[in-house]
């Protein structure tokens, strides 16, 4: 259950609150509908609950605050807008990145897109998908770690009716397990067909709040939709008719052959035509909305029965007349009455409802529902037929066999009792093996690499170290470098940019186990790419000049460990400044802001003095802990000393200790929040 109270969001200048004082309840085990026009408040309302927007006001989740709940994804799903995940990773491959963060098996993604109707689906990637079939990946996104609430923002936006159908048949059959459904919606007649229950928001404040029933009586109109060659007659007899029998009658030209009357019933217009031999190709009951502002209701929800409701031009159910081709062609006699047919009082209103009841709309095929077929189980017929006799042409599995079946849940799941730490390391090693950035960007590197070596052994006059690392003295860092911190920017540069983790809260969780999961991986990338670049530059440069240039330096450990230690550095700049100013651009700008601006800040911070500092140290560390190393410890400290002694080692170790920190001060930060 989701209990909402004094939902109020922040000014706006001058502009009032887009969310003002909304309070409404949203009970397990049925569809909630939040109806409102474009800029009405839905969206603004449902940020304002998960905490994603600052303002005023409290939502609890089953007695709980957001915030209270220890993992936001297994309590509510949400699903704001498209899909957000890489458009080059694979269907089955985003899943299954979500299932490793839930921690949930990873066979739960192939369970939800069985349910979902993906399986064939699976291996395309997520940029290549149709809007329907995106909608689908959503639902399965949320369906992932079962939970209890799913809060939707506009689902069936740009679906098909029958699509439309089968996504409310999933949220229904999730209702019916004793789930709590909470969507949005701007169309009214889409509220009443498919919600058990409607809350209606009109200009940020609440009107109505109402089953799905009352409010298909109060607030749509039902209609009769009439076809025929002369429609401008039957207009004026019908008005003529309605005259004389003293009922108020609205009769609407909805351009060409098509007339929408309210107030009448199917028997009565088609007695009428019948009498003066008036051809009618179609007489359907619709249920239709109010037109134009229907939603422009007074705050308290209800219409004064004191005061006439004159209704706006209302609109055609399965088609957009143009501008001004809707004409009115009668108007109303009764006095007691709006221009609409509205009763303007109670007593007025049960008369009218004695003497012609209102038309119960029997659902046609080419007609919106009542509201009684369209809840659960959502079963459409399995086997249609054409007007001509003929069946209807296949179509492929994935997309009938799923819409046409009946809706299913995926089996209930416990969460894997994993430890914590290996949750986010598994969904890191997921996230940068599940595309080919990663091995595009080390192949790259290691060509490069590779004829830049080649290239500075034929000049000549370059240390062996520089040449084995393809590192130009008129370059700030080697491809390897640049490489790694290109792939560590992207660690946290993507969260950012295609937030797969930001579903439940909104924003990429700062959390520091998934930062040491991505320090992790960053790590072993950049040990990898620093040893084949290593490899594959020495291999060429034999291939090419021999053993000349293979020998082995005397001070090849305290190199191997600058070389590394450089890679690696270069890999946790990216990483950290990624995820400390929230792109990948930022990112890479700070692994090479580090040889070009930070170190002739070091060098001018220490000139003359790096030399007198580290000279002696292992005789002073000696002094100091009055121990002897074991297995010559102070050699390996000392090779530590000098490598951090150096320019470069010296700037990356700074730039890294701030990144961290400020790092760490935002999470907390965010915490605080």
């Amino acid at each position: 259950m989701i209990q909402a109270y004094g939902l109020t969001s922040n000014p706006r200048k001058e502009l009032p609150p887009a969310v003002d004082d909304v309070s409404f309840d949203v009970r397990a085990g049925r569809v909630t509908a939040l109806l409102g026009a474009p800029g009405a408040g839905k969206t603004t309302a449902l940020k304002l609950m998960l905490e994603l927007q600052q303002g005023r006001g409290i939502t609890y989740f089953k007695g709980r605050p957001l915030h209270r709940i220890a993992h936001p994804g297994r309590e509510v799903g949400v699903l704001l807008g498209d899909v957000p995940g890489h458009p080059a990773r694979t269907v089955r491959g985003h899943l299954r990145m979500l299932c490793a963060a839930a921690g949930v098996p990873a066979r739960r993604a192939d369970e939800v897109l069985e349910v979902v109707g993906l399986v064939s689906l699976r291996d395309e990637r997520l940029g290549t998908l149709s809007r329907g079939m995106d909608r689908r990946l959503g639902l399965a996104c949320v369906l992932l770690s079962d939970p209890h609430t799913l809060v939707l923002d506009e689902p069936a936006a740009g679906l098909s009716l029958r699509e439309a159908r089968w996504l409310y048949g999933m949220l229904h059959a999730h209702a019916a397990q004793g789930g709590t459904v909470l969507v949005t919606t701007a169309d009214p007649k889409e509220a009443a067909r498919s919600a058990d229950r409607v809350v209606t928001l009109e200009r940020g404040r609440l009107v109505a709040d109402q089953d799905a029933e009352d409010f298909a009586r109060t607030r749509l109109r039902p209609r009769v939709a009439v076809r025929s060659p002369h429609v401008v007659r039957l207009a004026a007899l019908l008005t003529k008719e309605a005259r004389t029998a003293q009922r108020s009658v609205e009769v609407v030209h909805e351009g060409g052959n098509r007339l929408s009357v309210y107030g009448s019933s199917c028997a009565d217009i088609g007695e009428t035509a019948f009498r003066h031999g008036i051809l009618v190709h179609q007489l359907a009951d619709e249920i239709g909305d109010m037109g134009p502002g229907a939603v422009e209701f007074p705050v308290g929800g209800a219409e004064s029965a004191d005061e006439p409701q004159v209704p706006d031009e209302p609109r055609a159910a399965d088609a957009v007349p143009e501008p001004g081709a809707a004409q009115h062609c009668s108007a109303p006699v009764d006095a007691s009455r709006p221009v609409g047919g509205e009763p303007t009082s109670p007593t007025a209103a049960d008369a009218s409802h004695e003497a012609h009841p209102a038309p119960q709309p029997p659902a046609p095929a080419e007609t919106p529902r009542n509201i009684g077929a369209l809840k659960p189980p959502f079963n459409p017929p399995q086997s249609r037929v054409t007007s001509g006799g003929a069946p209807t042409p296949a179509v492929r599995p994935t997309e009938a066999g799923a819409l046409d079946s009946p809706p299913s849940l995926p089996p209930p799941i416990s969460v894997r009792p994993a430890p914590s730490p290996l949750r986010p390391l598994r969904y890191e090693i997921r996230r940068a093996a599940g595309i080919g950035t990663g091995f595009v960007t080390g192949a790259v590197v290691l060509v490069v690499s590779a004829l830049a070596a080649v290239l500075l052994a034929r000049i000549g006059h370059t240390p062996q170290a520089r040449l084995l690392a393809a590192w130009p003295r008129e370059l700030p860092l080697p491809p390897a470098a640049l490489g790694a911190g290109l792939l560590g920017a992207l660690a946290f540069g993507d969260e950012f940019r295609h937030p797969a983790l930001a579903a439940d809260r909104g924003t990429v969780p700062r959390r520091l186990g998934l930062l040491a999961a991505k320090l992790l991986v960053a790590t072993a990338t950049a040990l990898m790419l620093a040893f084949l670049t290593v490899g594959c530059d020495a291999e060429v440069l034999y291939i090419v000049y021999g053993r000349g240039l293979m020998q082995v330096p005397a001070d090849w450990l305290s190199m191997s460990a600058s070389w590394l230690g450089l890679v690696v550095g270069c890999a946790w700049a990216g990483v950290l400044a990624a995820g400390v100013f929230r792109s990948t651009t930022a990112g890479l700008a700070a692994v090479i802001s580090v040889p070009v601006l930070v170190v002739p800040l070091v060098q001018r911070a220490l000139a003359g003095s790096s030399v007198r500092m580290a000279a002696g140290l292992p005789l002073r560390l000696r002094e100091v802990f009055l121990l002897q190393w074991p297995f010559g410890g102070e050699r390996y400290l000392w090779a530590v000393a000098r490598v951090i002694a150096q320019p470069v080692g010296g700037a990356l170790t700074l730039s890294l200790t701030a990144l961290l920190c400020a790092y760490l001060l935002t999470t907390l930060r965010s915490r605080v929040r």
